[in-house]
C-alpha cells in the first residue's frame, strides 16, 4: 500500500512534469526557428538558428502605456551588447481587451539619425498591434519627460553606431560592422516579441523607414517567420545609385564587392517569401527610383507598389501612409486588402492597366519628360478613364522619360503600376 509520503512525492513529480512540459511547449512556440531560404547567398554572415532564439530581456519600465526594455544583442568588440526598445500593446494603452487575447505584432525599424520612437510604437498599439521599436545605433533616448528622443545617449554595452561603421569598417570582421548588428537586432526583436504571451507568433510583420527600409529589405529575405513586410524609401543597389555613391567611390573595387556581397539588399530580396509592399517617392534623394524599381523586380512572389509624387523623406512622413496599415491588416487581421494592380498593356497610343479589389476608384497617369537625375525631375499628371477592372490612358508624350499609373480607392489608399523608364535614367 502506498504511503502518504510516497503519494505526495508522486503527485509532486506529476505536477513538476506538467510544469516542465508547459515551459518546454512555450519555449518551442517562442523559439520557432527560421528556415533559411535556398535563395540566400552563401556569404550570409548571420547565424539564423541562433537569432531565432528568444533573447534575454530586462524591463526598464514595465507599467507605463509605452514600456521600455533592454534585450540582448550580438557581441561587439568581444563584449556582449544590449539593445534599447519601446514596447506597447492595446492593453498597455488601457484598451479593454478580452482575457487571454493575443495581438498581431509589428517590428519597427528606424532610419538614419533616428532612434526608438515611442510615438511610433504607440501608433501601432492604437491600431490593435503589439509593437516593438528599437534603437539600432547602440544608444537609447534620454530619460525625463521633457527629453527629446532624437538626443540619444550611448549605452555602455551598446552595439556600433551608424556613422563610419556603415561603410568605413568594410575590411573588419563582419561582426564588427553596423549592417550585421542592425539586421541581427531586428531579427532578435522579432524572436523576443514572438515569445510574449499576449502576442500571436503566427501574425507578425515588419516595416522600416529609410535605412530601416533598407534593413527591412534584408530582414524580409532572411526571417521568413514574418507574414508581411513594408520597406519605406529604403532599397538595394546602393552602389549603383543612391545618396552614398561618394562612400563607394572611396573604396577599392575589392572593398566595394565585399560590401555589396554582404550588405546590399539586392542579395536578399530574391529570397523574400512573404507579401511585401514597397513605398517611395518619385524624387527621393537617398533611394532613387531606378534603384528602387530594380529592387522591387527582384522579389519573386506577392508584391505591391505605392509610388507617391514628391513624397517627403522623414520618419513621420515614412510612417504616415495609410497604405502601410491597410497592407499589414490585410494579412494579419483579415482587413480589407489594397487594390491589386495587375499587368499593363501598352500600345503606341494607349495604356491599359488592370486592377482587382476596389470598385469606386480614381486614377492618374504620372510622367516626366526630364532627362536629368531621376530624383530631380519634374513630374506631370495626365487623366485616365476608369472602367470595370481596368483603367485606360492615352500614352504619355513621346519624349516622356518615365511614367506610371496610380489607382486610389474610396479609403484614399493608393497602389501603382511599375515605373516604366523609356530612357536609362
Amino acid at each position: 500500500m502506498e504511503s502518504t509520503k510516497e503519494s505526495m512525492l508522486r503527485h509532486m513529480l506529476g505536477y513538476l512534469a506538467v510544469i516542465c512540459l508547459t515551459v518546454m511547449t512555450q519555449a518551442a512556440i517562442a523559439a520557432e526557428a527560421i528556415v533559411p531560404s535556398p535563395k540566400l547567398p552563401a556569404s550570409t554572415p548571420w547565424n539564423l538558428m541562433k537569432l531565432s532564439e528568444t533573447p534575454m530581456v530586462e524591463w526598464i519600465d514595465a507599467k507605463g502605456p509605452v514600456r521600455s526594455l533592454l534585450y540582448g544583442g550580438e557581441p561587439y568588440g568581444g563584449k556582449p551588447t544590449r539593445v534599447f526598445a519601446y514596447y506597447a500593446t492595446p492593453a498597455t494603452l488601457g484598451v479593454d481587451v478580452t482575457d487571454n487575447q493575443r495581438f498581431p505584432a509589428v517590428v519597427l525599424l528606424h532610419g538614419g539619425g533616428g532612434t526608438a520612437y515611442r510615438e511610433w510604437a504607440q501608433l501601432w498599439a492604437k491600431r490593435g498591434y503589439a509593437a516593438i521599436a528599437m534603437d539600432l545605433t547602440g544608444r537609447r533616448p534620454p530619460e525625463g519627460a521633457d527629453a527629446n528622443e532624437s538626443d540619444r545617449v550611448p549605452l555602455e554595452d551598446g552595439g556600433p553606431g551608424q556613422g563610419e561603421e556603415v561603410f568605413n569598417h568594410v575590411d573588419k570582421d563582419t561582426t564588427e560592422q553596423w549592417s550585421y548588428h542592425a539586421v541581427a537586432d531586428a531579427i532578435r526583436a522579432h524572436s523576443l516579441i514572438q515569445s510574449f504571451p499576449e502576442v500571436d507568433p503566427d501574425r507578425t510583420a515588419i516595416t522600416g523607414i529609410s535605412w530601416g527600409g533598407y534593413l527591412t529589405s534584408i530582414v524580409a529575405g532572411l526571417d521568413n517567420r514574418f507574414k508581411a513586410a513594408v520597406p519605406v524609401y529604403g532599397c538595394g543597389f546602393l552602389h549603383e545609385n543612391s545618396a552614398w555613391l561618394k562612400n563607394f567611390a572611396k573604396m577599392t573595387p575589392a572593398q566595394q564587392d565585399r560590401w555589396v556581397q554582404l550588405w546590399d539588399p539586392s542579395n536578399y530580396l530574391p529570397a523574400v517569401t512573404m507579401p511585401i509592399l514597397f513605398i517611395n517617392g518619385t524624387n527621393d534623394a537617398a533611394y532613387p527610383l531606378d534603384s528602387y524599381m530594380r529592387s522591387y523586380s527582384l522579389v519573386p512572389g506577392s508584391k505591391q507598389l505605392c509610388i507617391k509624387v514628391n513624397m517627403p523623406h522623414s520618419h513621420p512622413d515614412g510612417w504616415a501612409p495609410t497604405e502601410i496599415g491597410r497592407f499589414i491588416d490585410s494579412y494579419l487581421r483579415e482587413g480589407r486588402p489594397l487594390t491589386n494592380v495587375g499587368n499593363t498593356e501598352i500600345t503606341d497610343e494607349q495604356i491599359k492597366l488592370h486592377y482587382v479589389g476596389a470598385e469606386d476608384v480614381t486614377s492618374q497617369l504620372h510622367f516626366t519628360t526630364d532627362k536629368n537625375a531621376i530624383n530631380k525631375r519634374t513630374w506631370q499628371t495626365g487623366p485616365t478613364k476608369v472602367m470595370k477592372e481596368h483603367v485606360v490612358a492615352d500614352a504619355p508624350p513621346p519624349d516622356a522619360t518615365a511614367w506610371f499609373i496610380s489607382i486610389t480607392d474610396d479609403e484614399k489608399s493608393t497602389t501603382t503600376s511599375e515605373v516604366i523608364f523609356n530612357n536609362k535614367p
